[in-house]
C-alpha cells in the first residue's frame, strides 16, 4: 500500500547518562521510516543541507526507503542538540538550528500523490497543510505535532485537525491542545476537533487509543536499559502506520496489533543512540518481541 511521510531528516547531538553522540542522523521522518519500512514502502518528504553526509544518505537508501522527495538544498541541515538527565522521558533542548528547514517547501512526485497512507510528522502545520493539499484522496492521514506549534500556530493546527483521520500526541501535548486535565477527556475533546481517532503516547507508561467508541490502552514494553529515547515517539508512529498500511484496513484488531508493533519498535529504538538500534534491526527480531509483548500485555 505504501506510506508517505513528511517530516525532518536532521543531524542530532544527544547527551544521555550513557554517553554523547554528535551529528548523528535524527529527525521525525528518519525515525518514523526506520520502523515503517518493515511493513510497507516508505517515501520520505524532507530536506537536508549540503553538509548532510553522503554516508547518511547511503544508510537510508540501504534500508529500502524512497528518497526521491528528500531534497538537498544550499545551506545547513536542521540540527537539534539535547540532553537527558534524571527524567529520560523529557529532553532538555540546548540548541535548535533550523537551517534549510526554515525555507522548506515540500515538493513531491506525481506518482507519490497517489499514496493512500500519509503521515504528517512534526513540522510547521502550514507546511503539513500544503503537502496534504497535493495528495489525491488519501485513505488515512495521520498527524503529529509538538508543544511549540500548539503554542505558536494553534489556529493553523486546529484547522488541519479537521482534515486528518488520526491525531497522535504525547500526554502533555494532548492536555495542552485540548485544555483538559484528564487524558480520557482530552482524547474525546481532540476527536471533536476533527480526527476520528486519537492516539496518546505516554512514554514509559504506554499508549491510549480512542476512536469515538472504543478505548484501547497498552503498556510500554518493559525495558531493562534506556540508552537514548530520542525519536521513540516517531518510531512508535512508524510501526503503527506501517502496519495499518500493510493491512489496508482499520478495525479493532488491526489497531491493537498496530499499537503493539509501534510499542515494540519504540522499545528497540531506545536501545541505542539515534538510528543505531533500528538500523541493525531485523523483521524476525521485531516479530519475536511482538509475540512476547502480546503475552505480556494479555491481548
Amino acid at each position: 500500500m505504501g506510506v508517505l511521510v513528511l517530516g525532518t531528516v536532521a543531524l542530532d547531538t544527544v547527551k544521555t547518562p550513557k554517553g554523547i553522540r554528535r551529528d548523528i542522523i535524527g529527525g521525525s521522518a528518519a525515525h518514523f521510516s526506520m520502523s515503517a519500512r518493515f511493513f510497507t514502502k516508505v517515501s520520505i518528504v524532507a530536506c537536508v543541507g549540503e553538509d548532510f553526509p553522503q554516508k547518511n544518505i547511503n544508510l537510508l537508501k540501504s534500508k529500502g526507503l524512497d528518497l526521491d522527495s528528500l531534497s538537498v538544498q544550499k545551506g545547513k541541515t536542521f540540527h537539534w542538540q539535547g540532553e537527558y538527565k534524571g527524567d529520560l522521558n523529557t529532553a532538555i533542548t540546548l540548541k535548535t538550528e533550523l537551517g534549510v528547514l526554515s525555507s522548506f517547501k515540500p515538493n513531491i512526485l506525481k506518482k507519490q500523490r497517489e499514496i493512500k497512507y500519509v503521515f504528517l510528522a512534526n513540522v510547521d502545520p502550514d507546511i503539513q497543510q500544503s503537502l496534504l493539499k497535493n495528495m489525491h484522496s488519501p485513505e488515512i492521514v495521520a498527524l503529529d505535532s509538538m508543544n511549540y506549534w500548539i503554542d505558536t500556530k494553534r489556529k493553523s493546527l486546529i484547522r488541519l485537525l479537521k482534515d486528518v483521520d488520526i491525531y497522535l500526541a504525547n500526554d502533555k501535548e494532548a492536555i495542552s491542545l485540548s485544555q483538559e486535565s484528564n487524558l480520557i477527556k482530552a482524547a474525546k475533546s481532540l476527536c471533536r476537533m476533527g480526527p476520528s481517532m486519537v492516539l496518546i503516547k505516554k512514554g514509559e507508561h504506554g499508549s491510549l487509543f480512542y476512536d469515538g467508541k472504543y478505548f484501547f490502552a497498552l503498556p510500554a514494553y518493559p525495558a531493562e536499559e534506556v540508552i537514548d529515547p530520542t525519536g521513540a515517539g516517531d518510531t512508535f508512529a512508524g510501526g503503527f502506520m506501517g502496519y495499518l498500511a500493510k493491512c489496508g484496513k482499520v478495525n479493532a484488531l488491526t489497531i491493537k496489533n498496530a499499537l503493539a508493533y509501534g510499542t515494540v519498535a519504540a522499545s528497540f529504538n531506545i536501545e541505542g543512540f539515534g538510528l543505531e538500534a533500528p538500523a541493525r534491526l531485523k523483521i524476525s527480531d521485531l516479530n519475536n518481541r511482538f509475540s512476547k509483548f502480546k503475552k505480556y500485555a494479555s491481548f
